[in-house]
């Protein structure tokens, strides 16, 4: 269902919204707490200030407000509505205050190939329907996976910053994006690349989750783009040696280097892994939360360092009037 973009000054957002604290930092914009006059309810704004963007950064912005404007799905964060001001744009998010998801798992202390199974369930449907729709995401990875509430389990695919509404099937895509460690080879090699890099992303994220660290890993950029080019991976003892063969063979599926040969969202779907029940419901074990602890703290940290000249871009940008 579509959203009405509102050309409106600031003032109209404010007899909305009462605009609390800030909530995190993205390349373009600030995402603060917004609190609906009208019922108390609680959304997240991500507030864009538009005289810092150049045309390019513009039509990236444009291009996620008419994406996320087009879809509704159970296991994709809603556009509520937009206000476009002429210094700002506000998007009127859903807000999720659940986590992502790695930080979930190591709170729950344990985890399972079943509830693995099921968290890849309900993701691959979400991508089944985004790419029915003919958008691309082109940048799945952990803290784009977030729970809408820490009393449920209902997992959220967020920022559609990177995604691509194709026009057609056989379109493709030659734009570089996505994130080190999850972009698929294709684009690596430069190659002209289909909604597959979504399937690619899918299976590096299953891949963590059932061991607690990454297929390919090199402290090095071009180590670890060599390695994702090659699909050089494997499953080492001791970490995979409890883990089910129908679970590898799903992995391995997904991590295909040739995405005409990957599995789909259909085939991810009707794999017995995810539709027969056969993963096990056995916890994974100790050493499998403290393999993902370190990672997550890792993957982290190196978030942050990336996230500093954004941060200090913005913080140049915004200041304690939204607009002054």
């Amino acid at each position: 269902m579509g959203n009405n973009l509102k050309k409106l000054r600031k003032e109209e957002i404010l007899k909305s919204y009462d605009i609390k604290e800030k909530l995190g930092t993205g390349s373009f914009a600030v995402v603060k707490k917004g609190i609906r006059k009208k019922d108390g309810a609680e959304f997240a704004l991500k507030i864009v200030k538009k005289k810092n963007l150049n045309a390019e950064e513009l039509m990236t912005i444009n291009d996620e407000v008419e994406i996320m404007n087009q879809i509704s799905h159970k296991n994709v964060v809603r556009l509520i509505e937009i206000y476009d001001t002429p210094k700002n744009l506000y998007m009127v998010l859903e807000l999720l205050n659940g986590g992502e998801l790695f930080e979930r798992i190591v709170a729950k202390g344990q985890y399972s190939e079943k509830m693995a199974s099921e968290l890849i369930r309900d993701i691959a449907g979400a991508i089944q329907y985004l790419h029915e729709k003919g958008v691309v995401h082109r940048d799945l990875k952990p803290e784009n996976l977030m729970y809408a509430s820490v009393e449920d389990d209902q997992i959220k695919i967020t920022d559609f910053g990177l995604a691509k509404c194709l026009e057609s099937d056989g379109q493709t895509m030659s734009t570089a994006c996505g994130t080190p460690g999850y972009v698929a080879p294709e684009i690596l090699k430069n190659e002209p690349y289909d909604k597959q890099v979504d399937l690619w992303s899918i299976g590096v994220i299953l891949y963590i989750l059932l061991c607690g660290f990454p297929p390919f890993y090199d402290e090095n950029a071009a180590g670890l783009y060599a390695q994702i080019k090659r699909g050089e991976f494997d499953f080492p003892d001791p970490y995979w040696a409890d883990i089910s063969d129908q679970a590898k063979d799903l992995v391995s599926k997904l991590l295909t280097v040739d995405p005409k040969k990957r599995c789909s969202s259909e085939l991810l779907l009707a794999h017995p892994w995810i539709s027969q029940n056969a993963a096990p419901d056995k916890p994974l074990g100790e050493d499998f939360t403290k393999r993902l602890t370190k990672f997550n703290a890792r993957r982290k940290l190196r978030r942050g360092i990336q996230m500093i000249m954004a941060v200090n871009r913005l913080t140049r940008a915004f200041t304690v009037d939204l607009e002054n």
